[in-house]
Order: C-alpha cells, then structure tokens, then sequence
C-alpha cells in the first residue's frame, strides 16, 4: 500500500478548534467582553486558517465562491435602488388605498412580502417592508403584531421559491448549477402553499383581528417616489428576471444589473453604498475559507478513498453527465460533499431529478 498523506494533528486540531469557535459565535451574534460581531468572526476565523497554516492565502483565494458574493452585491445594489427610488413606499400607498378588511389586509401583505422576496435577498425586504407596514397597521389602529408577523414568516417562505431569494439559495444554485427556471419550477409550489399556510395560521392565531367586520377608514400614506429613478429600477430588475429564466449566469446577469444602476445622474453613489450590507459580504467571505480549511483538514486520502465507490455509485444515478454537479475525480470530489451546505445541494438535486 501506498503512503498516505495525513495532515498533521495539532493543524487538524486547529481547523476543527477553529471552525467550531467560528460557528459558536455566528450563531449566538456575540462573545462575552469583546464586541465582534459574526461578520468579525467570520474573518477572525478565516484568517486563523492561514495563519496556522491550515490553508496557504492560495488556497483561501481559492476556497471563497466568487459567484455567490458577486450575486449578493448584485442584488443589494438593485435592492438600494429601488428602495431609494420609492419602489417599496408606493406598494405600501397602493395597499393602503384600496385595501378595507383586516383579513385582505393580511393577505397582501403576505403576497407582495412572498413575491418581492422570491426575486430579491429576503433580508432586504423584511427590513424594508417592516417599517412601511408599521407606519400603515399604526395609522388603521390596527394591533401590529400579526402584521408584523406576516412581513417575516412570508419573506422567508417566499425566498424559497428562487435562487435569488436568500442567501442560502445563492450558494445553493452557483456550486450546484441548477438551472435558475428549473428550481423555481420545483420550489414555486411549495412556496405558495407555504404561504398560504401562514395566512391560515395567523389568521387563526388573531381571530380577534382577522374575523371581524370591520372596515377601515380611507388613509393616506405618502407616495413619495423618484420617477425616472422607479421606472430605471423596475426595468433593469425586470430584464435581470427575464434574463435568470433564459438561462444566463446569475451572478453576471445581477452584478452587470447593478453596476448599470449606478449609471445616474440623480443620484449620489454613497446613499447606495451605504444600503449595502457590507458585513454580511465580509461574513461570507469569511465563512468559505473556515469551511475550506475544515475540508482540507478533514477530507484526507483516506476518506476521500472510502467514499469514492459511493459517490460514483449516487452520481450515476442522479446526475446525467450533461449537467454534473458532483463529479467522481477526488480532485473535485471534496468540496461537493463535505462543506457546510454541499450535502444539502446533492440531495436537492436528486430530490428535483436534476
């Protein structure tokens, strides 16, 4: 037999030791005494990666998916401009305008939270949705929780319909591949049905608010909107669907959407920069090289050797070699399986017969 190349103890030690650190302060947003944050975290630990030589700054370059960050800032630079031009407070003012029953109510909030978060980053619509619908429900003098409710159950269960619609569909589609129009046509249904799952529920959750006859009185909500600056957004983001369904790369598509947007002459480049969420880019970032360093730590020649017979016995049933995504060579065999959301792709995959 064959020499194997084992990483040495105390760098595997570290990956793990690291990886775990990492991941305990993403998802409690904090540590005792020191105020980083997960986006600090997620550099902190990707740094001690190269640093104890887990990874060489190569090999970091290398862990990070480009796609996914180049998509997220695509779509946050649409998100900005369409929220600076008004896009969002129209919505509102039209909901407002005709809108008379609690119980209606509910429902388009539901359905323009579900739609708008299927096609853009569902972070972005709860937190531009949120005081919108506060200000409305506030002024009906309606009780604001399940409306409130409403905004973040419908953002996140809208978000499942698309690649486009949360982060973790982003990195879904760009290290699987998946077809943008074929992963809407198996997710769209379960979407809708889950949104009309959370109508029922929280309609049933309030009676008190829902199951009433009363009627709301005409208020007016400001429209403030910029009118060029609108009908630019709505079109770049209409031909950027388009364009996803037809089939053209995602994140090229997003990122050339965006920088066109930036192309203005009413418009100040800083008031978009600064809709930006920043920290959450640097946290990505960030998150692939420890997942990088914890599969070079753990995915030696021995393990890669044990699951090579299975993973080529799952990809000739799964994947036709037309569209691959889990390819059999050990060379690319590891990143498929072993990162953080990886097994989660494969099984997508074969649960859509893609």
């Amino acid at each position: 037999m064959g020499r194997m190349n084992w990483m040495p103890e105390t760098t595997s030690a570290a990956a793990w030791l690291i990886f775990l650190a990492t991941y305990a302060v993403v998802a409690l947003g904090k540590i005792p005494v020191y105020r980083i944050d997960r986006a600090g975290a997620a550099l902190l630990g990707g740094s001690l990666m190269v640093a104890t030589g887990v990874l060489s700054l190569e090999e970091a370059y290398q862990a990070v998916d480009f796609n996914t960050i180049v998509l997220l800032l695509g779509m946050m630079i649409v998100v900005a401009n369409l929220r600076l031009s008004g896009f969002f407070r129209v919505i509102t003012h039209w909901i407002a305008a005709y809108v008379r029953r609690p119980i209606t109510l509910l429902g388009m909030i539901i359905f323009s939270s579900g739609v708008l978060s299927a096609f853009l980053v569902n972070d972005t619509i709860c937190l531009v949705m949120t005081p919108l619908v506060l200000e409305l429900v506030t002024r009906l003098k309606r009780n604001p929780i399940p409306y409130l409710l409403a905004v973040a159950t419908a953002s996140n269960i809208g978000s499942v319909a698309t690649i486009t619609g949360n982060p973790q569909n982003i990195m879904i589609g760009s290290l699987s591949r998946i077809p943008y129009g074929d992963f809407a046509a198996a997710l769209v249904p379960v979407a809708v049905i889950g949104l009309m799952i959370t109508s029922v529920l929280i309609a049933l959750s309030y009676r008190s608010e829902f199951f009433t006859r009363d009627q709301f009185e005409t208020i007016d909500i400001s429209a403030r909107y910029h009118g060029p600056l609108l009908a630019k957004s709505i079109v770049v983001m209409a031909v950027m669907v388009v364009l996803f369904f037809f089939g053209q790369p995602v994140a090229k598509v997003a990122i050339v959407g965006g920088a066109f947007l930036l192309l203005t002459r009413r418009v100040r480049p800083e008031k978009v920069y600064i809709e930006i969420d920043w920290p959450l880019l640097v946290m990505f970032v960030g998150l692939f090289v420890v997942i990088g360093g914890l599969e070079k730590a753990v995915i030696t020649a021995n393990v890669s050797a044990a699951i090579a017979p299975t993973s080529t016995s799952i990809t000739q049933q799964s994947w036709p070699a037309s569209r691959p995504c889990c390819p059999t060579s050990l060379a690319t065999f590891r990143p498929c399986f072993f990162s953080s959301h990886s097994f989660r792709i494969c099984r997508i995959r074969n649960a859509l017969g893609l």
